[in-house]
């Protein structure tokens, strides 16, 4: 899949080669148009294989499949980072999804003609449509804070932690209850001293209330399908959700003592919002991620900032989308299960638009 030369007078541009950009090419070659996925990784799935070992998804492999192929584990087993990407790279395969590796897209304009054009290395792509399939984990975010460490205590965010072996001997601070943060501290755990910093209390709920998965408690009663634009998807869009061990439940089952919001950082020392501080011998951030769509010169599709903005996915520019974005329709748009139901009202939208060209 990496030897073709990227296409010129594409149908359609998908940039973005993980699951959000796959489901794309799944529906866009179902409708039969000429397209090209591009993304900046060496092999697919190589953002899932860069996690942390331990990862397991949130989601079982029964809220797992992208369309056209289930995902081949039990339905009530909860895959790990590898077990994805494997199933990302088989997925390309299957559909002989044309994925061309390496390539990083630098700039995005539009032309006189109403297309795109993307820079891609020496490369300037031509297209009647642009999707936008770079997900929500773009740029690890690490507060200020951060620089006022000594040097030898030993800093990562969690973009780049592996395995507890990384972190040298000694207490250690992880910095964000979200499902990264608990799951990173849970397990450090087992080989160290482990204090986990709070900022913003985030709501718990089990991974199996009664025996069930929780996905499948918000399909019986259609929470997955609450849309961003609703009121109760409103409320629901500006709040994260911590899926299984809350930080409560890490300090009663496994020793992990919780601290409040970080205040300030002086040396090795950390002090926290209550007043309190403590000695480190390393911190890993687990802050999260920002969205980078400064390569994107379209300037009626983005705001002040130069982020892309989008309603289901639509921009403002004619031909222009976004996919696998955090609520960019629904809860589980950024998710393997859910990401291939806004692909296919894209492929729709876009073949709408090729055919309005025809008439």
């Amino acid at each position: 899949m990496t030897a073709d030369p990227v296409l010129s007078d594409l149908d359609v541009l998908v940039i973005g080669g993980g699951q959000a950009g796959l489901a794309m090419g799944y529906h866009l070659a179902q409708r039969g148009l000429c397209f090209q996925i591009v993304d900046s990784g060496p092999e697919i799935g190589t953002v899932w294989r860069s996690r942390w070992d331990s990862l397991k998804l949130f989601t079982s492999s029964r809220y797992s499949n992208l369309p056209g192929l289930r995902f081949p584990a039990p339905a009530d087993t909860y895959p790990g980072k590898d077990d994805v990407a494997d199933y990302l790279r088989d997925y390309a395969a299957t559909f002989a999804l044309p994925v061309r590796l390496g390539t990083t897209v630098t700039s995005l304009v539009r032309t006189g003609d109403g297309g795109y054009l993307a820079q891609a290395g020496t490369d300037a792509v031509r297209a009647r449509h642009v999707v936008v399939a770079t997900g929500p984990f773009q740029v690890p975010f690490t507060p200020s804070v951060a620089g006022g460490l000594a040097s030898d205590v030993h800093q990562l965010h969690s973009a780049d932690y592996r395995r507890p072996e990384q972190l040298p001997r000694g207490r250690v601070l992880v910095v964000g209850a979200a499902n990264s943060g608990c799951q990173i501290a849970l397990d450090l755990s087992a080989t160290r001293a482990v204090d986990l910093a709070v900022g913003t209390r985030i709501p718990a709920v089990p991974q199996r209330p009664l025996g069930r998965d929780v996905w499948w408690w918000a399909s019986a009663v259609r929470l997955d399908r609450v849309t961003a634009g609703s009121r109760l998807g409103r409320r629901l869009a500006g709040r994260d959700q911590i899926v299984g061990a809350s930080p409560k439940q890490l300090a009663r089952g496994h020793g992990i003592t919780i601290r409040p919001r970080v205040d300030a950082v002086a040396g090795r020392s950390i002090r926290f919002a209550d007043g309190t501080h403590t000695e480190y011998d390393s911190v890993v951030w687990a802050t999260g991620f920002r969205t980078d769509d400064s390569w994107i010169d379209v300037l009626e599709a983005t705001d002040a900032h130069g982020t892309l903005q989008q309603s289901r996915g639509i921009t403002s520019s004619p031909g222009l989308y976004s996919l696998g974005r955090t609520w960019q329709h629904t809860r589980g748009s950024a998710l393997l299960g859910w990401v291939g139901d806004d692909a296919a009202f894209l492929a729709e939208q876009i073949t709408d638009r090729m055919n309005g060209r025809r008439a």
